[in-house]
């Protein structure tokens, strides 16, 4: 039997074959590449994309990102325009549902994993767009780059604008980083910031229903969780380590030092030497640079009365300095 011919150009506008198959792939996950015979229009509109682990199979892209790119598919013709973005929005509504259903029944959509900033990124985006509630995040490291956090800033804003809280956790030496101070102040609403000396690897979590972690270590993969008991793990740790840190925003608590004249961050680095980390592991740790960590280690080395690298740590065990709140 001779395959029916496909109704319109691949790139034309999806198909009834083209929305059974999207809908197919949303359904169960994944579809065969050689179902796409028959309705190209759902490859070529972007609607399916091939598994990054085995191009034999097609994944659906989300409904939420799928349909505005339909939506710029549609001919210059205001006329033709409005009548295709009512079409695609009445054929996606119920598609809305199925994806929710789909990711709250199946065991496999709990913990999914993503690869490349690209797909992460928009998973994130399309989770902050459907949050009101809260944004949780752990941010390690000192400095953010300026451009990501110009390219973020409308988005929080407008989570802000939802009546969400948002919290972020950062290192220490984030208190100093002017960038980050300048993303503060353009953001109006229920913003709070605090540091530590050491935090976990980055965490976004997004009304207690929706966390990303990263799934390697150079962050080219994350794992999406919705597991309600990992992301009430997740949550507790992240009070955990908020009852403990320092407020950076609205209001930074000023680094004052203790009785004994050593500051926080200085407790921090005598704790690493007593553990015999180098100047460079602590740096890396409490995200500094070497030179900083080194003035800090003179300084200790000045209060406790030693010139000698070898009795520094003597000298810091005997002190009681690590016995102080961190």
């Amino acid at each position: 039997m001779s395959q029916e011919s496909h109704p319109h150009a691949a790139d034309e506008q999806v198909c009834a074959a083209g929305m059974d198959l999207y809908r197919r792939a949303l359904r169960e996950g994944r579809v065969p590449l050689v179902d796409a015979g028959a309705a190209p229009c759902a490859v070529g509109l972007g609607l399916l994309y091939p598994d990054g682990e085995d191009t034999q199979w097609l994944r659906p892209v989300a409904p939420s990102l799928a349909l505005p790119r339909l939506l710029h598919t549609v001919e210059a013709d205001i006329e033709r325009r409005r009548r295709g973005e009512v079409a695609l929005a009445e054929a996606f509504q119920p598609l809305m549902t199925m994806r929710t259903e789909h990711a709250l029944t199946q065991d496999h959509a709990v913990i999914s994993i993503l690869r490349g900033h690209q797909p992460i990124n928009e998973a994130i985006d399309e989770a902050r767009s459907e949050s009101s509630e809260e944004l949780l995040t752990v941010q390690p490291g000192g400095r953010r780059p300026p451009t990501l956090l110009r390219w973020v800033l409308p988005t929080e804003q407008a989570l802000l604008d939802r009546g969400a809280r948002m919290r972020t956790l950062y290192q220490h030496t984030s208190r100093h980083a002017p960038a980050v101070l300048d993303h503060y102040e353009q953001l109006h609403g229920d913003v709070q910031v605090r540091t530590l000396n050491e935090v976990t690897q980055r965490l976004v979590m997004l009304d207690r229903r929706v966390a990303f972690v990263p799934a390697n270590s150079d962050g080219t993969a994350a794992f999406v969780i919705r597991h309600p008991a990992l992301i009430s793990f997740l949550a507790t740790t992240f009070e955990r380590l908020w009852d403990l840190a320092t407020p950076m925003w609205p209001r930074p608590a000023p680094e004052v030092p203790d009785a004994g004249g050593f500051t926080r961050r200085q407790r921090a680095i005598a704790a690493l030497l007593i553990e015999g980390l180098t100047d460079d592991k602590i740096a890396l740790r409490l995200a500094m640079n070497v030179r900083t960590v080194r003035v800090h280690i003179a300084k200790l080395a000045d209060i406790l009365g030693t010139s000698s690298r070898a009795q520094l740590g003597y000298r810091i065990g005997q002190s009681g300095i690590l016995e102080q709140d961190a």
